[in-house]
């Protein structure tokens, strides 16, 4: 996992990201992609592309990745995933010369951002989902501890444990401050069974809480498949941009 200095910079890369491909509202230079800076930025950009590729590689292909992680671990291979799939687009962004005209330019440059962005926010968003599910489980634990010892406390009192028996369910819990209320106008409830009703409310949000955040966790594991289906579009289309620019930028040498 990535500290907060590490997500910090990523962070930031993708905003400076971001302020590079809107450069093309203020500047334009048609002949840049085609100088010799602009195609080391290019060819630089384009292989820090493929570092992403080589990452998917080594993690779906078992010998492979067996022998790899003999010297580098996944982590670090993860940390080289993230940060040459920021760096390489932002230099290729920059060997753009914001000429965005031709359809490939264009739809070459919206996938890159598109992938980036999947990259950046699902990987962050799941990852906030997982722990705030990890933390809510761990305070249900302890909530549902709390309840059992006060129901061991009120079994000395059948009256009031009879009280407790139907609100076993999650939804009969969300009922519980309504029993505290009027049971309380009515002068029934002992500060054990109001304590008891208490419990049962704050486990029944917890346990409404854990349930929408498992669903919302399911829904972004797809997104894994769609950052991974994207990625190998934007490969192609790298691809055949590269072609175009060998076969119709080089031609001349013939």
């Amino acid at each position: 996992m990535m500290n907060d200095r590490e997500r910090l910079t990523v962070s930031g890369l993708v905003v400076l990201l971001l302020l590079f491909w809107l450069g093309f509202l203020v500047h334009r230079s048609p002949r840049f992609a085609g100088s010799f800076w602009g195609g080391a930025l290019a060819v630089s950009g384009s292989t820090l592309m493929l570092v992403p590729l080589a990452y998917l590689v080594v993690k779906r292909v078992g010998p492979l990745k067996r022998r790899v992680t003999r010297h580098v671990s996944m982590r670090t291979l993860l940390a080289w995933h993230i940060y040459a799939g920021v760096l390489g687009p932002i230099l290729v962004i920059l060997h753009t010369g914001h000429k965005f005209h031709s359809p490939l330019g264009v739809a070459l440059t919206a996938v890159t951002l598109l992938v980036v962005l999947s990259g950046f926010v699902g990987r962050y968003l799941m990852r906030h989902f997982s722990q705030t599910i990890r933390e809510k489980k761990e305070m249900l634990t302890q909530l549902e501890i709390a309840y059992r010892d006060t129901a061991t406390e009120l079994s000395a009192e059948p009256q009031q444990a009879a009280t407790l028996r139907p609100l076993s369910g999650v939804l009969t819990r969300t009922l519980a401050g309504w029993f505290v209320k009027t049971g309380t106008e009515r002068g029934g409830p002992t500060p054990a069974a109001v304590r008891a009703l208490r419990l049962s409310e704050s486990i029944a949000d917890l346990e409404y809480a854990v349930k929408t955040h498992d669903h919302f966790k399911r829904w972004f594991a797809s997104w894994l498949r769609f950052h991974i289906v994207i990625s190998l579009i934007l490969y192609g289309l790298l691809a055949w941009h590269v072609w175009a620019a060998v076969y119709f930028g080089l031609r001349w040498f013939e």
